[in-house]
Order: structure tokens, then sequence, then C-alpha cells
């Protein structure tokens, strides 16, 4: 009788193969989400690089002189 019960709690062949696949999928899940959120990191870098940037207001001036545009 115990050495049935015993046999009964391992888990079988299907639940260990269920197991490793949801531990795969968990592997894969976070490094989507790792990714993404690198993704963000770096295009939120970008956006603050793009404000920070002062713009020279002598460039408009200096670019429609170029073209031969009179100035504003």
């Amino acid at each position: 009788m115990t050495s049935a019960t015993l046999h009964l709690t391992a888990p079988t062949r299907v639940e260990r193969r269920i197991l490793t696949l949801a531990r795969h999928l968990e592997t894969f899940v976070e490094h989507r989400i790792a990714a993404r959120a690198e993704r963000r990191e770096i295009a939120l870098d970008l956006l603050r690089e793009q404000q920070a940037r002062r713009q020279d207001p002598r460039a408009v001036e200096h670019l429609l002189a170029q073209m031969g545009v009179p100035g504003r």
C-alpha cells in the first residue's frame, strides 16, 4: 500500500514535460520584457537628448540667407 501511495505522488512524464515547457515559456517572456524595457530606455534617452539640444536662433537665418531668401 505504501509503495502505491508514493508512486502516485511523483509527477508523471507529461507533468514533468509541462513543467519544463512552463519554465521555457517563462524564460522567453522574461527575455521579451527585458528587451522591450531596454528599447524603451534607449528611446527615452534619445528623446531626452533631442529635447536637451538648444536650437540656435541664428541657424534659421543662416540657412535662409544661404538659400537667398530674405530674413524674417
